[in-house]
């Protein structure tokens, strides 16, 4: 199949496909295209600006320099490493629903798009490309946890598990499309908002692998429409950044962080 991932330039969404594109790059035709943000900019919170310093401003800009230099092949790439898994250049695309991207798109033709935590809605146009569809891995618990930070607002709610959810995308809406699977962890008593978020992706990344095989042998994958809820999350504002670490709970570990980030140094298939 040819295979068009969409994901957002962080350290979430390059972890995630660290664990997918060395798995099927030999069987597809994939290509990557790479939104700058998800929402606007503007004025966060000083923990979401944080927690961005960590999660793409020390991640793109110091670290990753860094990894590409680094001598051994068996660590994890950065999305400039990626280059020998994929089919076409990395493109950033922050207009994706532009008529100019909808006929770049047309001309690539994928047969399935793959949506990682992309900072763009999907408009119709879009949508319709693909004759197999387009699927998202939502990093919350659908229809619980709609729209951003899903993992934040678990973890604020005092929850005893989070989750993923993998699911299409059939409109325009957020977070509506039908599920395909639910994947579910036990929160972590003392572990980070962050570290939670990285956890996730693990078992997030087996289940698009597992679409991409279905799909690929001709299958149809096994979907449900979603129960009806009203529930949407937006980005914490500052009183709720502040009410989340009152409660004891931390956006980002540095000391974890800084673990984490050895499985781009040394090799580490965790």
């Amino acid at each position: 199949m040819k295979i068009l991932f969409l994901a957002n330039k962080d350290l979430a969404s390059n972890f995630a496909l660290n664990k997918i594109l060395p798995e099927i790059s030999a069987n597809h035709d994939t290509h990557l295209w790479l939104s700058a943000r998800v929402g606007k900019e503007g004025n966060p919170p000083k923990q979401l600006a944080r927690l961005k310093f960590f999660e793409q401003d020390l991640f793109n800009q110091l670290l990753s320099p860094l990894i590409q230099r680094a001598k051994n092949k068996k660590s994890y790439k950065t999305f400039e490493n990626f280059t020998s898994l994929l089919s076409s250049e990395i493109r950033e695309v922050n207009q994706i629903n532009s008529p100019q991207m909808i006929e770049d798109l047309k001309a690539l033709a994928p047969d399935l798009i793959v949506s990682i935590r992309y900072g763009g809605i999907l408009k119709e146009q879009v949508i319709n490309v693909p004759h197999r569809g387009v699927i998202n891995l939502h990093s919350g618990i659908l229809p619980k946890y709609k729209g951003v930070m899903a993992t934040f607002w678990a973890l604020k709610n005092k929850d005893s598990e989070i989750g993923t959810t993998l699911h299409t995308i059939d409109d325009s809406s957020i977070d509506t499309g039908k599920i395909i699977k639910v994947s579910r962890l036990k929160v972590m008593a003392g572990r980070s908002y962050l570290y939670h978020v990285l956890e996730l992706y693990k078992q997030g990344a087996l289940d698009i692998l597992s679409a991409i095989e279905t799909l690929s042998a001709g299958l149809t994958l096994n979907s449900h429409p979603q129960d009806e809820s009203q529930s949407y999350f937006t980005f914490p504002n500052a009183s709720e950044c502040e009410e989340f670490e009152n409660d004891g709970l931390t956006i980002v570990d540095e000391q974890a962080y800084m673990a984490f980030m050895q499985r781009y140094y040394i090799d580490n298939n965790a």
